[in-house]
């Protein structure tokens, strides 16, 4: 059975950061930034900085890869879009709705992985053709997988379409619990990593967002049936990205949750004192990247659940 959190994360330094043109519409968390795009990249800098050594800190091995000025990727510092590491030595590339977010897929990120880190990489599942059909399906954003239990939950957006998400389950074994939600304003929400996390015991969720009733209940049976303790979080909490939390385990085996300072400060008492009995809160102010890019703490984090060569 595969762990549900993984001990190292990969990171992609930003370098030609800024709110990017092409995912707006989609993505109504982005563009209230209104720095010029030196300064969101130079701000992006500092705050991608911050989040890496806090989770060093704490015990997460970090991998820091720096993103390449041509061709422009702006949001290259959400690697988890793109690409996803399995226990099995499976790498998943995926298809992106953005033609310029396309271009951050790369190769030579999976090849140093393995040349200079050590990783087992044995299979390479490339859904990316399915973007010439129109159909997308953006990696861990769109998908929040519970790996040990085998279950994809996922929120039908215009990055997230039926024909790639069944084709990712059925080649990497997954059952799928697809449902419709939206914001507080009736907008679609576009990946489903803001509104949901799930750790190994505990999940959080803003279950409101779902609009079907018999689909939340679906949702909710499905966490608590596998285990999970839920959280439920506000429209509110979930506009300040504490959806986007990830669940990460420390060199030392202690629980890790990754969140940012404007999600930590969204939570109540309540809810901080559960997330804390579960694991170490680290949070990192990265406002300028929340703002620019609509993306959070989550987004910025690939998780790699891959095997080490033991030399």
């Amino acid at each position: 059975m595969e762990s549900q959190i993984a001990s190292a994360v990969l990171m992609i330094m930003p370098v030609r950061f800024e709110s990017n043109p092409h995912t707006a519409e989609s993505n109504k968390f982005q563009g209230k930034n209104t720095s010029t795009p030196d300064q969101q990249q130079r701000d992006a800098a500092a705050e991608f900085a911050g989040l890496a050594e806090a989770l060093t800190d704490a015990g997460v091995r970090v991998i820091q890869i720096a993103d390449t000025k041509e061709p422009h990727t702006p949001d290259a510092i959400f690697p988890n879009n793109w690409i996803s590491f399995h226990a099995d030595g499976t790498v998943v590339l995926y298809p992106m709705e953005a033609p310029n977010r396309r271009t951050e897929r790369r190769q030579d990120i999976i090849d140093s992985l393995v040349a200079e880190y050590g990783y087992q990489v044995s299979n390479i599942v490339d859904l990316s053709p399915h973007e010439a059909q129109g159909q997308y399906l953006e990696g861990t954003g769109s998908l929040v997988l519970d790996r040990a239990n085998r279950i994809a939950y996922a929120c039908m957006s215009s990055r997230t379409h039926l024909d790639a998400l069944g084709d990712f389950a059925q080649r990497m074994d997954y059952e799928v619990l697809a449902f419709d939600a939206v914001d507080s304003e009736g907008a679609a929400i576009y990946h489903t990593n803001v509104l949901m996390n799930v750790g190994e015991q505990l999940a959080v969720i803003c279950a409101a967002a779902i609009v079907r009733p018999e689909q939340r209940e679906a949702v909710l049976r499905s966490l608590r049936e596998s285990g999970h303790d839920v959280i439920m979080l506000t429209f509110a909490q979930m506009d300040a990205f504490a959806g986007n939390m990830l669940e990460l385990r420390s060199a030392s085996g202690e629980r890790v949750v990754a969140m940012s300072e404007q999600a930590r400060c969204a939570l109540d008492g309540a809810q901080l004192a559960k997330i804390s009995a579960n694991g170490i809160i680290v949070s990192a102010p990265i406002s300028n990247i929340e703002s620019s890019a609509g993306g959070s703490v989550r987004c910025m984090l690939a998780e790699i659940h891959l095997q080490r060569e033991i030399k």
